[in-house]
């Protein structure tokens, strides 16, 4: 169990411990209200065990407090929210890593993602890829295996070819511009973009520069089979699969592809990207 899956327990059975108190009850006379053993009382509050949505409303109604169910559910869809710290995915560097993506591309069918500041791992050359790696290793002060790494995410994007597969990507045109590599090889990223427009298992869209934005996501985010939402932020990778955050990253792609281009306006795009990086 996750350091921060437990500190997130524990926290909600502090506020359970909270609520009893204020209703005036003991542990056990607050058992037998609610029909329970005492043990179970004492492992909800002390955060040995993980609640269900009904044990929060009974205990809620057991001390008076039903104005507090949703407050309970929102910290409870919280602890279900998973996190995992890239400084301790990443102690015996990239390639486990990468190892985990590929098996989780694997067993997935559909997909739909957005990214504003980097090309998408699936879509990335190896030269690519090796400087983000690279980089990224520097950043989080972690051992380099970059060659590894790299095999693995190349490992990982031949899902693009597997039949039944779909993969709906928005990318922000800003991401086409941004220098993390020399420039030669942001030449042949983009060119490989460019490969990517047509294929049947693959929907490549671009949010243009200039474009109306109903929404501005502060990062990136990937929904996998409408069922889970991945988010990476600088140290941390969270994984949500609540109803609620699934609705609402859903809304905000299905927002920013009203603005997408596809096709040959997205191909225009990238070869303007192009001249500009590496003129001919």
């Amino acid at each position: 169990m996750s350091t921060d899956f437990q500190s997130a327990r524990e926290a909600l059975g502090a506020r359970l411990n909270e609520l009893r108190t204020e209703a005036g009850l003991n542990g056990r006379d607050f058992a037998q209200r609610l029909g329970w053993q005492a043990s179970k009382v004492s492992r909800l509050q002390n955060g040995r065990q993980t609640a269900t949505p009904e044990d929060l409303e009974a205990w809620a109604e057991a001390c008076g407090r039903t104005d507090v169910v949703g407050e309970l559910h929102a910290r409870l869809r919280g602890l279900e929210s998973h996190q995992r710290h890239w400084r301790r995915q990443l102690a015996a560097g990239h390639g486990p890593v990468q190892d985990r993506y590929v098996v989780e591309y694997q067993r997935t069918a559909t997909v739909r993602g957005y990214e504003a500041t980097v090309i998408p791992g699936l879509f990335q050359t190896p030269d690519y890829a090796r400087h983000l790696l690279v980089r990224n290793a520097d950043l989080m002060r972690t051992p380099r295996d970059t060659e590894a790494a790299v095999a693995a995410r190349m490992r990982r994007q031949e899902v693009l070819y597997e039949a039944g597969k779909r993969f709906r990507v928005l990318l922000w045109e800003g991401a086409l511009h941004a220098l993390v590599c020399p420039r030669e090889v942001m030449a042949g990223q983009l060119d490989r973009l460019v490969g990517l427009i047509g294929m049947s298992t693959v929907e490549f869209g671009i949010v243009p520069l200039g474009a109306p934005m109903p929404i501005t996501p502060k990062h990136g985010f990937w929904i996998f089979d409408e069922s889970r939402v991945v988010v990476e932020t600088i140290n941390t990778e969270l994984s949500f699969d609540s109803a609620d955050d699934l609705a609402l990253y859903g809304r905000a792609w299905n927002g920013l592809n009203e603005t997408a281009l596809y096709g040959a306006r997205a191909h225009r795009v990238i070869a303007r990207a192009r001249h500009l990086v590496a003129p001919s």
